[in-house]
């Protein structure tokens, strides 16, 4: 049998070319997506050489991961109950795809993936597996293997000379990408402790940001970003820059407890910084170039959208057709937004778009010839008939 395992170089996916190996007696590949996790794929390759896999595939997935998922998701507002901008659960989705790709290429009967029985990714991978060819068979170990904890699978990782760099001092979980870092598990597991200061990794403390508030203007072009101050980037740079200029300012840092799909609560800590100013500024020039009505039935599909998203359904029909009406929605999202960024927060301070239906006339405190007042008398009373007619109804 042959295996295309979604390979990271972590605890988990470690363990899983050896086990898969005695397990199946299974010629293992090794898959790793270059998504911005900013490691030395070369090490990563070496590795699992020498942990035995066969060959290894390091795909760079980074234009195509904001591109072709990340600004879609983007341009829908999406987020996930509490705040959860969803970098993870977006990832998965492009991994698993390439995944598949590999397997079709090399004629593999199986793929593997090293996420728990517990948590949301197994969903993700596997339902993207059997949507982009049913027929594929999933290992999934961590639904297999005797190892009953991480620290478990610490300890036969130390036995077999596996490196890993999780330790039983700091076991928690860390998925990094080019959108977000989360930290999960292990010492996060207890919601009432604040998480260490030194886990953090892209967003400083805001308490220790510059006393200076910095500027920065954001250019959208059909409810993508497109521009930095002025200049324009393409995706992988823009999201570089402003992961840095945001990570500066304490900007990004969200700690929840969140509801996984399995019907388990888990907290979660996460470190997003571009992704926060980019959800902040679209919200903005939307609120100038979007229709009321258009605006209102959007929004109220962003609950069922996000979710979608975060259980796994990237490639389900009902979160394609929903893209294409979000994406309608975009024809006309473009601008430029300003936003203050100091100690943590984001503050929008101006917005300009060609498309503007933002009206200084019509919005004037002071005299204008564009609107009668005496108008919205009887759009009042007109709105107000079912209710008083209710009210005489009960009288």
């Amino acid at each position: 049998m042959k295996i295309i395992l979604a390979y990271s170089g972590g605890l988990d996916t470690s363990v899983a070319i050896k086990w898969l190996k005695e397990k199946y007696g299974a010629d293992v590949i090794a898959f790793c997506a270059d998504i911005g996790q900013e490691e030395n794929f070369q090490e990563i390759a070496e590795k699992a050489i020498k942990t035995g896999a066969s060959n290894v595939y390091i795909e760079d997935l980074k234009e195509e991961f904001i591109r072709n998922f990340v600004f879609p998701m983007l341009r829908a507002n999406a987020v996930y109950e509490t705040g959860y901008l969803m970098g993870t659960s977006i990832a998965r989705p492009l991994i698993a795809k390439t995944q598949i790709d590999i397997a079709i290429k090399e004629k593999a009967e199986a793929v593997a993936h090293g996420a728990t029985g517990k948590g949301n990714d197994q969903v993700r991978f596997e339902l993207t597996y059997y949507a982009l060819k049913p027929d594929i068979k999933v290992i999934a170990p961590w639904r297999e293997w005797e190892f009953d904890s991480r620290s478990s699978l610490i300890e036969y990782a130390q036995k077999h000379n596996i490196p890993v760099q999780a330790t039983k001092e700091k076991p928690y979980s860390i998925d990094r990408n080019l959108f977000h870092i989360s930290y999960e598990g292990g010492i996060l597991e207890d919601p009432w402790n604040e998480p260490p200061q030194d886990m953090y990794t892209m967003v400083i403390p805001p308490e220790k940001a510059p006393d200076k508030p910095v500027y920065i203007e954001i250019t959208y072009e059909s409810g993508n970003p497109v521009a930095l101050n002025g200049e324009k980037l393409s995706s992988v740079e823009l999201f570089n820059k402003l992961n840095k200029i945001a990570g500066e300012n304490g900007i990004g840092r969200v700690d929840i407890v969140e509801n996984r799909y399995v019907g388990i609560k888990s907290r979660g800590v996460y470190e997003t910084p571009a992704g926060t100013v980019l959800h902040i500024a679209h919200k903005a020039i939307e609120s100038i170039t979007m229709d009321r009505e258009l605006m209102h039935l959007r929004d109220s599909l962003i609950p069922r959208y996000s979710e979608l998203i975060y259980y796994g359904y990237w490639f389900s029909p009902e979160r394609e057709a929903l893209q294409k009406l979000i994406d309608e929605t975009q024809k006309n999202v473009t601008g430029t937004v300003r936003l203050k960024l100091y100690k943590g927060n984001c503050i929008v301070v101006g917005r300009k778009s060609p498309y503007s239906l933002y009206s200084i006339e019509h919005a004037t405190f002071e005299k204008d010839r564009v609107y009668n007042q005496k108008d919205a008398e009887g759009f009042i009373k007109i709105n107000a008939l079912r209710l008083r007619m209710l009210k005489k109804s009960n009288d």
